[in-house]
């Protein structure tokens, strides 16, 4: 019945292992945030199965995470290549049967072209780094957690598909429209048990984006850049996923939450007039 107590609202015994003995996909999970998901949740008791282009950041995460007690296992396969799909699903499925958790982390703003030097070939590349593998990976696992009737899938998108981004409209485009399929999916599955739920990282520290390197003297400037006044880490992002993937979060779904600082809240991008372009960590206006 839909008045029925469900059991996961029930008093959680072990805080300490949110995920105890579930089962999480986590894309791109060999390096940055997708590292930084994959050993939080390994830590709260998820098998964790981490897909990773790069075999040797594949390695060097899976050892640090068993090094931990962790429970983890390491595909390496191209997410954005149908054929990787089927092949981590197979993989994946053959040894559990089922998944709990997916997260859908892999993306990149990179390769960098302005909008009036873009061709057809650099759409394509956005929307594959983007957004085509959040729909395969999502596709891919969905059957097993609609059998089950349970399961929470996280999509990592960027701020910058929640708000104008004026340096590279596609890819904006791109995370916009992953922050809508999660919305929209939310709405599609909800009756099945399934949660979806998205977050929007920003001025978060990683292997894609440095804010360190070249502003180390700049240090009195961060309350200008973010709210809160400090640099975000990959384990901010990985707190928020962890959130989203534990019954901690029963009765969310269907949203995207800017992981941020504060720079959604307070616009985040300001055009320079001596620099010519719009900037998001000014140091002069």
């Amino acid at each position: 019945m839909s008045t029925q107590r469900p059991s996961d609202v029930a008093p959680i015994d072990d805080w300490s292992r949110l995920l105890g003995g579930k089962v999480a996909v986590v894309t791109g999970g060999g390096d940055g945030i997708g590292a930084a998901i994959s050993a939080l949740f390994a830590q709260h008791g998820a098998l964790v199965e981490m897909a990773e282009i790069d075999a040797d950041r594949a390695e060097r995460t899976r050892r640090a995470i068993e090094g931990k007690g962790g429970t983890v296992r390491a595909h390496v396969v191209d997410v954005t290549d149908p054929t990787g799909v089927d092949r981590l699903a197979d993989a994946v499925l053959a040894a559990h049967g089922h998944i709990d958790v997916l997260v859908n982390n892999v993306g990149d703003y990179r390769p960098l072209v302005r909008f009036e030097e873009s061709t057809p070939e650099s759409w394509d590349a956005m929307y594959r780094i983007n957004l085509f593998h959040v729909l395969a990976v999502t596709r891919a696992f969905i059957g097993t957690m609609t059998a089950r009737r349970r399961g929470s899938i996280v999509n990592i998108h960027s701020v910058e598909g929640l708000r104008g981004y004026p340096g590279e409209p596609v890819y904006a485009a791109m995370k916009a429209a992953a922050a809508h399929f999660t919305t929209s999916l939310a709405v599609a599955v909800g009756r099945s048990g399934i949660r979806v739920n998205g977050i929007g990282p920003d001025l978060t520290q990683s292997p894609q984006v440095d804010y360190i390197t070249g502003f180390e003297d700049h240090e009195e400037l961060w309350p200008s850049w973010a709210p809160v006044g400090r640099l975000g880490w990959p384990e901010d992002q990985a707190r928020a996923a962890l959130f989203l993937a534990s019954d901690l979060s029963g009765y969310i779904t269907g949203h995207n939450i800017p992981v941020d600082g504060g720079t959604k809240a307070g616009s985040g991008w300001f055009y320079s007039p001596a620099a010519g372009r719009f900037v998001n960590r000014p140091t002069t206006l």
